[in-house]
This record gives C-alpha cells, structure tokens and sequence, in this order.
C-alpha cells in the first residue's frame, strides 16, 4: 500500500532532481540580492533618475529569478514565466522612461509585493506539512503585502521612501532566496543518502 510520505515523495522527485543540485546557484542570488539592498540603501540619491535605475535593475533580477524558478518546476510553470515577463518588462521601461517611471514606480512596487506576498503566503501553508520553516516564508509574505499596501497608498512619493521600499524588497528576497538555497541543500543530502538523487557535481565543495 502507498503511504502518503511515498506519494510525497514520488511527486516532488523531478525537483528534488533538478532543483537540489543547484541549491549553490539560489544562494549566490540570494547574497546578491543583499548585497543590492546594501548598496541601495546607504547609496547617496540626488535624482530621479538614480532611484528608478537602481529600480529597474531590481525588476530585471526579478525577472531573471523567476525564469531560473519556472526551469526547475513542472507545474505552475507558465506562472512563473509570466511574473519573469512582467518583471522585465517594467525594469526596461524604467531604464527607457525613468523620469516617467518614479512617478508610478510606488505603485509598480506596490502591486508586485502585493502579488509576491500573497503567492510566499499561500505557499507557506500549502507546504507547512512539509516543511518545518514554513512559518518564515510566511512572515516574508506578511512583510512584503504590509509594504505593499504602503506603497499603494502613500501619497508623498518621496525619493528617500522610494529607496526604503526598494531596499526593503530587495531584503526580503535575498532572505527568502538563502533560506531556499539551503533548504534544497538539506533536501539533497537526505536524497542522495537514501539514493534518490546523484549528488551534484558542479555545486562548490
């Protein structure tokens, strides 16, 4: 008879295959990523256009991240996909318009975190079964919607909160990218222990 822990199993083996290999690459992003929320926050602005560069740089490694994600998923691929296509595309607005682009970049900012934190919270309980520290991706998704709401409905668009809102994105997925990099790391010890899965060969010793 199946157990539940076999269909588990079974049903996440094409991940644990691709993903857990190259868990090293998600955590380079993830320090990159705060590696840019450093840069951006203690960076000296004196124009718009600075504030909705850096902000177009943020939308394009979005982008790129959520194109990494979809290759190493089977279902809600095409999700990912299209939250790649639409991260791209706002960072080359912003680098074709950008003294245009600050003036809704707050509300660019504010639907995608909304977007981003309502998906890490639905997440968070759809794997709580699973995974012991569902509760941080859960309280990154709280985080970022809160910023999203502030974002949205802030009327002073200033630069300097401009700037705390793209760094404080910025943090949340360089937390969230490290926290999943080192999950798919356990998740391939324990894998190629029971040989299910080959140890990766191109990831750093």
């Amino acid at each position: 008879m199946t157990t539940p822990e076999a269909e588990v199993r079974r049903s996440f083996a094409p991940l644990v295959e691709r993903a857990t290999s190259r868990w090293w690459l998600l955590l380079i992003v993830g320090i990159l990523w705060l590696i840019y929320a450093f840069i951006v926050l203690s960076f000296n602005y004196d124009t718009i256009w600075a504030v909705t560069i850096f902000a177009g740089i943020a939308f394009i490694a979005a982008g790129l991240r959520e194109f990494f994600v979809a290759t190493l998923l089977d279902s809600w691929r095409w999700l990912h996909v299209l939250a790649g296509v639409v991260c791209i595309a706002g960072g080359v607005v912003a680098f074709a318009w950008p003294g245009e682009t600050f003036l809704t970049l707050a509300a660019i900012i504010g639907w995608f975190l909304l977007f981003r934190g309502t998906f890490n919270i639905v997440e968070s309980l759809f794997v709580k079964d699973y995974v012991e520290q569902w509760w941080l991706i859960l309280i990154t998704g709280i985080v970022q919607v809160l910023i999203a709401f502030w974002a949205v409905g802030y009327a002073g668009r200033s630069i300097v909160v401009l700037v705390a809102w793209v760094g404080a994105w910025a943090l949340t997925e360089g937390v969230t990218d490290i926290w999943a990099a080192f999950r798919l790391r356990d998740v391939n010890t324990r894998a190629a222990a029971l040989g299910q899965a080959p140890t990766p060969s191109g990831a750093p010793a």
